[in-house]
């Protein structure tokens, strides 16, 4: 397998190719995640997309990139093409490299998504009063499928902790639960039976509010497209892909852990934490290595995804393989 050229920050597709959205927002939100899980990943065509020169986004910073902030990786970025034509979005197909046609008129005019539950400020917020929570980050994290292949996607967005701190969560709220759309008309996967429908996650309040959790609305330096999760969705780089969930429209605080997609259909092989640990094995195959999108071979898969030093204290004391 012949290692895809890297697009540049610089050169980026033209937007005309995925998106059908207004333009990206000032101080929009950049962000890396899974975008897909499978067993195996086939080569992809590149020679259909042409790249052009954008201006950088206007008030993006950039977090810091030394290792003990664990914002920023030094592994090559994985292709604009391969990040949003390989999707995993079950809304719309099972097919991977299905979903980028299916999701692509998925409009999103409109959008709203409400922050509820045990807060003393619940609030509905529009896109873009949303998107003014925080200032624009730039991040690049390592993000990793449970059946054994990773990405590395550049990505603008701000930490959850920063909305969640707008609405003030109550002492006893202990879990934060997100919702995807409910739509069959517009996500037409959503008329089968695959998963149990509206698609639910959720997080512990700490993990919550680490600041490597992040809300995304971008990549590459455009808004979200449809097939990756538009117009916002969550970023857990030191989870399995399938706890990133995508254009969300409710965010939930509660006191009690609540049920989850993919932990509800099947316990035995998808846990509620999904941390990535090479040491416990899926049901039906290994952890313990990985493909990255774009290389041949595999490597090592790394406990936390490589966030060990990050966030590894948010688990002391709790047996990982119990609690996969």
């Amino acid at each position: 397998m012949n290692k895809p050229e890297k697009i540049s920050r610089q050169e980026i597709t033209p937007p005309a190719l995925y998106f059908n959205r207004r333009t990206f927002l000032k101080g929009g939100v950049l962000l890396a995640s899974v975008v897909a899980t499978g067993l195996a990943y086939r080569r992809l065509n590149h020679t259909a997309t042409s790249v052009v020169r954008t201006a950088p986004i206007e008030g993006l910073s950039a977090a810091p990139t030394n290792d003990a902030s664990g914002f920023g990786v030094t592994d090559a970025e994985t292709s604009l093409q391969d990040i949003t034509h390989y999707n995993n979005f079950y809304e719309f197909s099972t097919g991977k490299e299905e979903v980028a046609t299916k999701a692509a008129n998925f409009n999103t005019k409109g959008w709203q998504v409400s922050v509820e539950g045990m807060v003393r400020k619940p609030k509905v917020f529009d896109l873009d009063d949303l998107l003014k929570v925080s200032p624009p980050e730039e991040r690049i994290y390592r993000m990793r499928c449970v059946e054994g292949w990773s990405m590395v996607i550049p990505w603008v967005g701000f930490p959850l902790a920063k909305l969640l701190e707008r609405v003030e969560p109550l002492s006893e709220a202990k879990y934060v639960a997100f919702q995807t759309l409910l739509d069959p008309g517009r996500m037409p996967g959503q008329r089968s039976e695959v998963l149990r429908w509206p698609y639910v996650e959720a997080l512990r309040m700490d993990e919550a509010m680490h600041p490597l959790t992040l809300l995304a609305s971008g990549l590459y330096g455009h808004e979200l497209p449809p097939q990756d999760g538009a117009p916002i969705r969550l970023v857990v780089p030191w989870k399995y892909g399938f706890k990133g969930i995508k254009s969300i429209v409710k965010i939930q605080l509660l006191a009690k852990q609540p049920r989850t997609t993919w932990n509800g259909a099947a316990p035995d092989e998808y846990g509620f934490y999904a941390n990535v640990n090479p040491h416990v094995d899926h049901p039906r195959w290994s952890q313990a290595t990985e493909q990255r999108i774009g290389e041949s071979g595999r490597r090592a898969t790394l406990l936390f995804n490589g966030y060990a030093d990050q966030v590894a204290h948010l688990y002391t004391g709790m047996n990982l393989r119990a609690n996969f």
